[in-house]
């Protein structure tokens, strides 16, 4: 504004450039900012590689980073340069003169006003797509790698007599390039739409035509390649309907051509395809004939035919062709997928015989002599006692247990032995003095196996160790019994340097060692201590003074982490687990190959058919996998990891997976032939849980081999819920060594039940046989339950445990004070035709909350016991307590006694079971097992006592009230004698 004048306008105030010195430091700022980021880049970069080549899967790196980077340059490229190019064309193509309107006239300021910058802004929006098209197909280098190596499976689908690598490993890339030239086109179309209405080619409001010549040809010629395409995917569309997916009758992911499918969608999606090119070609005539009549009439006529021939024509076949007789029409169909599904996931093989469910032999005494060779029945279950292992074994608080251990099998005195296993890991949070030299170079490692006995326990119900102790002794041969790998080792540790690390403390004080494995990567170099100080976020590693010759860091600790980084294209088993072998502590891990391209073979999602009550308590159990969604699947790898040094090692086991051997292609030299697998390593590779989670769940409707029962979805089973808590998960399969009706002895196998859909009786029994190394190696066993005919399941024979009176009111009795019950592994094992049910029942009492082995309870053919031990159980369900009587003045624990003529009266039995239940909570709550167990000896002593007394008393009166009654009915004079009391009842 023009002064007004009126006085002095004041002093004027002159804004100059900054001075030298802060444009120096402001450009030395921004060049370290650069620099910095630029460092915490490479650093992440740096140690990635160290990392890899630490392990020795450099390979796995190299490739993988050079197949990223090339589909990075490459599609960004092409995606930069069809976008920047039909913008130049656009803007070539535009009018010499713009027409004289409004319009044009608001335009003139934009094309102005960028016309200094044209270059740098058509540099910058294809960089712009270029980047984000480039970080997309980065992504796709698995896609990349399977289709570049594919290998064919020899196998051809049904429809189009393909193999089945064209849907696995083909159709999957060239869906994508699809993808990405409809990406292309459509930005090319938008870009080139707004620079020719920016320079005129395109009007709005403008007098006289709406478009140019030359932008009518351009745009035809775009949307002509967009139609183009569309005629490609209608084409590949024909073969995607053989791994299609819908809801379909007994399955939720049904895959594969149904009738409607094969006799409407096909044909339609071939008349489309025609459709398409025809109407592409009418969009490239624009050129010559400079008009859009033609192609928006052919392009509606597209899109009609897609609406009337890929919509309404297939709904008029399934209306009016299948629902009135589908059974038929189908049944032709769902064969092809019982057969592909079966072979996908490795279930065509399943043996289904018929099983009674009934005893076959009276003799209860051969019964009894049949259930030690029909198994070695596992009563120590080791998703429980790992409170016992930890409360026994701990030692220090800075080790801990996992939450569930592990069964394994170990050879002692010739015969394999079931055993539960766990690692005496490191767990920092229980280390007293929380600091960074504590938790990262002195307490580094956790020390021994701890193992016991799967079929035994002591005399108070603690597990029969094996090996324990610290340093851990016992029946397993010399080992390096230092773990500086494991599943609770979350953490990174420094070692070999010098800081001593403190190794394990007996009774003369605490051990140091220094690491002397190659593991980890050596911080000696200073720009490695840079990098790990910026990746990890810790200035402290490029300055301590506990760092120097020799140190190493260890990092990437858990056996599963381990092994997912150094295959990225496998799918990771949810349990790893521990064996000693060849003298070093190896972590056991089984991982799988999957696809989700296999034709017709239904889809399943591994997080749920994987997920069951153990899962659900313990997130370290789950599955890791590449892809949720699959439909093939094999064990196709096993992999070890070293507890001391992490070395990681990936076995060849399936050989024959097409799959693994495209992998094998793509990583060469990562994965080692099956015969270097070891014999001592071989004596511990068992069948993974996770694949047997998968088989069971597609066995509960593909057990069956005919279409019409599957149609009819009268033979649908279900996995029950887990019995033994109420979560309302599925109940986990289990371990044990078994002989299945066909087998001559025991083999080492994972079991588990099915009951009939929305019931809980049992329909079938399934076991695989779980070691490895044997001719029967995953052959998988199904016995069928009879339909016509109720056999009780897992949760029926829960609840009869519950209900039955002696039975609830012992668990009472054992819940007294402030104990609790826990119920193990409901065992099932098939014995004679019948099934033979097995629990083990838990008490945590006192002040030390660790579970002891109290109880255990077993049914058969209707028979319920609950004893002390396994075998009092079994000789009162089989009847065979009493085979060889027992003199009349000696009790079960071997103190002698009265004679019943001459025992005490109900009253005194149950005064005696009181005063034993009191003094059992009295050892309770001074932590005296001995005298715990002396105590339930003597409550169940006097519970039996009064049981008899008050049968005698009731034999009595019944004698006497028939002779005061001869001859009378006993309607009139209750002549039969009425039920017993529960003696118990009154204690």
């Amino acid at each position: 504004m023009p002064d007004r004048g009126g006085g002095p306008t004041g002093p004027r105030i002159r804004v100059g450039r900054p001075s030298r010195r802060v444009r120096t430091l402001l450009m030395t700022l921004g060049v370290l900012a650069v620099l910095a980021m630029a460092f915490t880049m490479f650093a992440g970069f740096w140690t990635d590689w160290l990392w890899y080549r630490s392990v020795h899967y450099s390979s796995v790196f190299t490739t993988t980073l050079w197949t990223k980077i090339g589909l990075f340059f490459v599609f960004g490229l092409l995606m930069a340069l069809a976008v920047g190019f039909n913008i130049w064309l656009a803007h070539r193509l535009r009018p010499p003169l713009s027409a004289m309107s409004m319009e044009q006239q608001n335009l003139d300021r934009y094309r102005m006003g960028i016309a200094p910058y044209k270059k740098w802004l058509l540099l910058g929006i294809t960089a712009l797509v270029g980047l984000i098209a480039g970080a997309s197909a980065a992504g796709q280098w698995r896609t990349w790698l399977m289709w570049v190596n594919g290998v064919p499976f020899g196998q051809k689908d049904p429809q189009f007599k393909l193999d089945v690598a064209f849907y696995a490993f083909d159709l999957p890339w060239y869906r994508f390039l699809l993808g990405f030239g409809f990406a292309a086109v459509i930005l090319s179309v938008i870009a080139a739409a707004l620079t020719h209405y920016l320079y005129g080619g395109l009007r709005v409001t403008s007098p006289g035509a709406r478009a140019t010549a030359a932008a009518t040809g351009h745009l035809s010629v775009l949307i002509g390649v967009f139609v183009a395409f569309k005629a490609v995917a209608y084409w590949l569309d024909r073969y995607g309907l053989a791994v299609k997916s819908s809801d379909f009758k007994a399955t939720d992911n049904w895959t594969g051509l149904r009738y409607v499918d094969a006799n409407a969608y096909l044909p339609a999606k071939t008349i489309l395809f025609c459709i398409a090119v025809i109407c592409a070609l009418l969009f490239f005539a624009t050129l010559w004939r400079r008009t859009w009549q033609l192609p928006v009439i052919g392009f509606g006529l597209m899109v009609l035919s897609a609406i009337l021939i890929g919509g309404l024509y297939p709904a008029i076949v399934q209306k009016f062709q299948v629902q009135p007789n589908e059974q038929a029409k189908e049944a032709p169909y769902v064969e092809k997928n019982l057969k592909a599904t079966r072979d996908a996931y490795g279930i065509d093989g399943t043996q289904v015989t018929d099983y009674d469910g009934k005893s076959k032999t009276e003799d209860l005494t051969k019964l009894r002599k049949d259930v030690d060779a029909a198994a070695s029945i596992r009563i120590m279950d080791p998703n429980i006692v790992s409170p016992t292992f930890q409360q026994l074994q701990q030692m220090r608080k800075y080790y801990a247990f996992p939450n569930n251990l592990d069964v394994d099998r170990y050879n002692k005195d010739g015969q394999d032995q079931d055993t539960v296993i766990g690692l005496r890991e490191l767990n920092l949070a229980g280390v007293d003095k929380q600091n960074w030299i504590n938790n990262h170079f002195r307490y580094t490692h956790g020390y021994g196996v701890v193992a016991a006995k799967g079929t035994e326990v002591d005399s108070e119900g603690r597990p029969v160790f094996t090996e324990s102790n610290l340093p851990s002794e016992g029946e397993l041969p010399r080992y390096e019994q230092r773990i500086y790998y494991g599943e609770k080792t979350t953490t990174y540790s420094i070692v070999g340097g010098p800081q001593k690390e403190i190794d394990y403390s007996d009774d003369s004080g605490e051990k140091t060692t220094s690491y002397k494995g190659d593991g980890g990567v050596n911080l000696s170099n200073p720009i490695n201590r840079a990098a790990y100080a910026v990746a990890f976020n810790e200035p402290q590693i490029l300055y301590s003074g506990a760092i120097g010759d020799g140190s190493r860091i260890l990092y990437n600790r858990t056996p599963k982490d381990r092994v997912e980084a150094v295959a990225p294209w496998l799918t990771i088993d949810g349990d790893a687990y521990p064996a000693v072998v060849n003298g070093r502590i190896q972590w056991i891990v089984d991982a799988y190959t999957t696809t989700n391209g296999y034709p017709y073979a239904s889809r399943t999602t591994l997080g749920d058919t994987t997920a069951d009550s153990l899962t659900a308590a313990n997130d370290n159990r789950a599955v890791v996998a590449q892809q949720n969604q699959v439909n093939y699947i094999r064990n196709s790898v096993k992999a070890t990891v070293d507890a001391y040094t992490g070395d990681v090692k990936l076995y060849q086991w399936d050989t024959a997976d097409p799959v693994l051997k495209t992998w094998m292609k793509a990583f060469p030299d990562t994965v080692q032939p099956k015969s270097a697998i070891t014999g001592d390593l071989m004596a511990h590779l068992r069948y993974p849980q996770d694949l047997f989670k998968v088989q069971r769940e597609l066995l509960t409707r593909y057990h069956v081999d005919d279409a019409d029962t599957f149609l009819s979805g009268s033979e649908v089973w279900q996995v029950p819920e887990d019995p033994t808590n109420k979560s309302g998960d599925a109940v986990p399969p289990y371990y044990l060594s078994m002989k299945m009706p066909d087998q001559q002895q025991q083999s080492f196998s994972l079991t588990t039940t099915f009951t009939p859909n929305g019931r809980d009786n049992l329909s079938a029994f399934m076991a695989v046989d779980a070691e490895a190394g044997t001719s029967g190696y995953g052959k998988i066993r199904i016995l069928k339950l009879p339909t016509s005919t109720t056999v009780d399941g897992p949760k029926q024979v829960q609840s009869q445990f519950n209900s039955e009176q002696d039975i609830a009111e012992s668990i009472r009795l054992l819940r007294g004070g402030d104990s609790e019950v826990e119920y193990g592994n409901l065992l099932t094992v098939p014995l004679d035709g019948g099934l033979l049910y097995v629990e083990p029942v838990y008490v945590r009492g006192g002040g030390l909350k660790y579970p002891l082995l109290r109880k255990v309870l077993v049914t058969y053919g209707g028979q319920t016991a609950f004893e002390d031990t396994l075998d009092e159980a079994l000789d009162k369900v089989f009847g065979t307590e009493g085979a060889t009587p027992e003199p009349p003045d000696e009790g079960d624990d071997g103190t002698t006694r009265p004679p019943t003529s001459s025992d005490p009266t109900v009253q005194d039995a149950l005064d005696d079971a009181q005063a034993a239940f009191e003094a059992g909570q009295k050892a309770l709550q001074e932590n005296d097992w001995t005298a715990y167990g002396e105590a339930q000896k003597d409550l169940e002593e006097a519970l039996q006592r009064a049981e008899d007394a008050q049968a005698k008393a009731d034999r009595d009166a019944a004698d006497k009230s028939g002779d005061k009654n001869d001859g009378k009915s006993g309607d009139q004079d209750g002549g039969q004698a009425s039920p017993s009391p529960d003696p118990s009842s009154s204690g």
